[in-house]
């Protein structure tokens, strides 16, 4: 590779004799992890202010708020330790400070850090590279194949960034949804709002309107791995306006339950805890599979039954409070199912609807004196019509930008499509009519479109072809 290769951008690649794009990262132009960056301020800040809310618990006597509030604060802090040791694969490396901060829930703060120091030392000197990265990019339909050359400054940089994302998940959905349901409901119960607690319930809310968007941006990269896939600043507005409003919907809800009937609000979130864990095992165990293999080679089976249990865990509680965009798949290699399952969407999104109604209703009928004060009947209203619009912004984000929507085999307009041709074909077999006027209204299914083999670049795939550019740094 000539010396003059290393200055072309990720906007201009160079055609080589065998039709495929082949892509030089400049180091100068190495994206800066705020991703990462974040992330560790997200943690920080929730970590620092719920210590703080304890210790009010703690001068005030409140035994009850502070030992939820102590749960949801180390178990996900005590998670993201060991999500970030086992991506790093620091336990049998000698790095005795690493593991030191790691046991002081410091680990984000040094791995943060370290990224910023990777990130200001890259294009110093020259690096060679050490991977070459082919995806399929993505734009208006069609695009190129590229070989991207990554150097070992820039998969350091990417290992990061994958490892705060699982982080920010883990975060967003094991602490910060359960420690804003908390600190909800005890603002009502004590009927004042504390401060520090208030400070708290904001970044909670942050961090998990972030943590869900996160969320939604790994399903659409894990789905279509071998796209490169880029979002628009309409896409994403549209999945923080979806995921907002359907986790503020819900936890309002369970919130509103517990105040008016608070030993059967457990009950509740037991079931859906326990239904949506055991449910990929049941599958797995319908198929008659055999655990995956490639978690990690060093495990045993004891080993994977463990991280695959702990992963089932963190699949469950995002499902609690939203949908989590993916179905796992315990017998695949990479334990999710790739297949956009339509059918699954809808019944989550109707069942859901219905819970959550179920549970508005019940506090109307059962609410205390507090609320006395508070239009009951206009914040049912409201609450459902947010969770309405959540699913609104759902389906635009499904048929508009989704950045691989051309990809899909049937979308949110087919769908309807299919339903508004077999009403009017019921009519049309209803009403009196004859052979030829009968025979018009009968819907044709449409054949099914394949999506373009990756590999194959002659094939047609409705115009379109491939291009790639870096591998896992386009998100921050």
């Amino acid at each position: 590779m000539e010396e003059q290769e290393r200055e072309i951008s990720y906007a201009e690649p160079s055609a080589s004799d065998s039709g495929v794009v082949v892509v030089v990262v400049n180091p100068s132009r190495a994206r800066p992890p705020l991703g990462v960056l974040l992330a560790t301020l997200l943690y920080c800040a929730e970590l620092l202010n719920a210590a703080a809310l304890c210790a009010s618990y703690g001068r005030t006597d409140d035994r009850h708020w502070l030992a939820f509030t102590v749960t949801f604060m180390l178990v996900p802090a005590a998670l993201i330790q060991l999500t970030l040791i086992f991506i790093h694969r620091d336990v049998g490396r000698d790095r005795p400070l690493v593991l030191l901060l790691h046991l002081l829930l410091l680990g984000p703060v040094i791995r943060c850090f370290d990224a910023l120091v990777v990130y200001f030392r890259v294009g110093r000197k020259e690096e060679p590279y050490v991977t070459i990265t082919r995806k399929i990019y993505l734009k208006r339909g069609e695009g190129t194949r590229t070989e991207c050359e990554v150097s070992r400054s820039e998969r350091m940089l990417a290992t990061h960034r994958n490892a705060f994302k699982r982080t920010t998940v883990i975060q967003a959905f094991l602490g910060s949804t359960p420690q804003l349901t908390l600190q909800l409901y005890a603002t009502i119960q004590e009927k004042y709002i504390l401060p520090i607690r208030l400070t708290l319930m904001i970044i909670t809310q942050i961090s998990v309107i972030y943590g869900a968007l996160v969320c939604s941006v790994l399903a659409v990269q894990i789905r279509y791995d071998d796209y490169k896939v880029r979002f628009r600043p309409a896409a994403y507005l549209c999945m923080i306006l979806w995921r907002g409003l359907e986790i503020t919907t819900r936890i309002t809800a369970l919130v509103l339950m517990s105040t008016a009937l608070t030993h059967w609000v457990i009950p509740v979130g037991v079931a859906n805890l326990l239904f949506f864990f055991f449910l990929p095992w049941a599958e797995f165990w319908a198929k008659k599979g055999s655990l995956a293999e490639d978690v990690e080679k060093n495990f045993s089976k004891l080993g994977t039954a463990v991280v695959l249990c702990l992963f089932t865990l963190l699949y469950a509680c995002i499902n609690v409070f939203c949908w989590s965009a993916v179905q796992l798949d315990l017998g695949h290699a990479e334990l999710i199912d790739r297949k956009q399952r339509w059918g699954r969407l809808a019944a989550y999104y109707g069942a859901r609807f219905v819970e959550n109604l179920l549970l508005i209703t019940l506090w109307y009928f059962f609410k205390s004196d507090f609320y006395e004060y508070v239009c009951a009947p206009l914040l049912a209203v409201q609450l459902l019509v947010c969770y309405g619009l959540a699913v609104l912004f759902m389906l635009l984000f499904y048929q508009f930008f989704h950045p691989c929507r051309s990809l899909f085999r049937h979308n949110i307009h087919d769908c309807l499509r299919c339903v508004c041709w077999r009403r009017r074909a019921g009519r049309a077999r209803r009403a009196p009519s004859s052979y030829s006027a009968a025979a018009t209204m009968v819907l044709m299914p449409d054949e099914p479109r394949e999506p373009p083999d990756p590999h194959d670049l002659d094939s047609d795939g409705d115009g379109q072809e491939t291009a790639i550019l870096d591998d896992v740094t386009e998100y921050p």
